[in-house]
């Protein structure tokens, strides 16, 4: 495979919709260090759901000059960037802004803007796998039923109580023990059909998360595979029980929870022709059948070098 060149100029589609003093203060001190190095970038702010506007605005850019697109922002800014750029065979590139930023950490990237910034000056282009569902990317994981429904509770209760780990906890919590809804789910792997009802599917493409959990599949993502965790149907306290398991690192191990790798998923249910889906911490409408597969094309990801890679805390 032959890699473009990662040299040109960078274009940062920044995520300005939470917080603008804080995202005009970040493009300052991204801007003064490419500046310092000379080296050409121009900025596309973003708000809302011009992300993805701004993002095929970068692509554009970066392929009439040559250049490189860079994602400024968490988890789901960067899913809506690289769905612009996975087919377009540019080079891409991450500046971490958010919370947990399971990607930017599994592949070594700094969580401190400067040294970001540093590292991306000095980076190597590096296939990387991305997951599919239908058509929409993931980076990190997809996922049905309860895990949606968390996000959507969770972004009620900030609207409501501000942002802040506390409220996201309770908002978390409350969606736990309320949550009764199983889903009825006819799931096909390699020509074989298995139908169930489960509160949720967690379909992952990270294995820092999935060893972080406890989920023994983990390492079969670095073996061009994607991993996927099932639950029985429970719910309520049993259901925390699970959270806390999954935070001590022995989720794998509960009898309710089913895992496995897989190339490709099929799911379909009898009763819905559309499910939601959350991809990467953002909540979509998709059609049934859900299938779920590696991404035919790799993302051309600007890895730090060596000695500028962190190892994930």
């Amino acid at each position: 495979m032959t890699l473009p060149r990662s040299d040109g100029p960078l274009f940062i589609v920044i995520n300005a919709g939470s917080g603008a003093q804080q995202a005009t203060e970040t493009q300052a001190r991204i801007a003064a260090l490419l500046d310092t190095a000379g080296r050409a970038h121009r900025f596309l702010p973003a708000t809302g759901g011009g992300v993805v506007a701004a993002a095929r605005q970068a692509v554009a850019l970066a392929r009439a000059e040559h250049g490189v697109v860079v994602a400024a922002g968490g988890d789901g800014t960067l899913n809506a960037v690289a769905q612009a750029v996975i087919g377009a065979g540019l080079p891409f590139a991450v500046l971490p802004q958010g919370t947990f930023n399971y990607f930017g950490r599994t592949h070594g990237i700094p969580q401190e803007t400067e040294a970001a910034v540093r590292a991306l000056l000095r980076a190597e282009l590096q296939p990387v796998q991305a997951g599919m569902v239908n058509d929409r990317l993931f980076l990190v994981n997809a996922s049905l039923g309860l895990y949606p429904t968390l996000l959507e509770d969770r972004e009620a209760y900030k609207q409501q109580l501000g942002r802040s780990r506390i409220v996201a906890l309770i908002a978390g919590l409350a969606t736990l023990l309320r949550e009764r809804r199983q889903l009825e789910l006819c799931i096909e792997q390699d020509g074989q059909e298995l139908c169930l009802r489960t509160p949720t599917l967690f379909v992952g493409n990270n294995r820092l998360q999935f060893e972080r959990i406890g989920i023994a599949e983990a390492p079969a993502l670095e073996a061009g595979r994607l991993v996927a965790v099932m639950l029985k149907p429970i719910r309520g306290l049993s259901m925390l029980g699970l959270l806390l398991r999954g935070a001590l690192g022995r989720l794998g191990e509960a009898d309710t929870v089913t895992s496995f790798s897989l190339r490709n998923l099929t799911v379909r249910t009898r009763r819905k022709r559309r499910l939601k889906v959350a991809t990467d911490g953002e909540v979509f409408h998709l059609h049934t059948p859900l299938r779920f597969r590696v991404a035919p094309q790799p993302l051309l990801l600007m890895v730090p070098r060596l000695e500028d890679r962190v190892e994930p805390a």
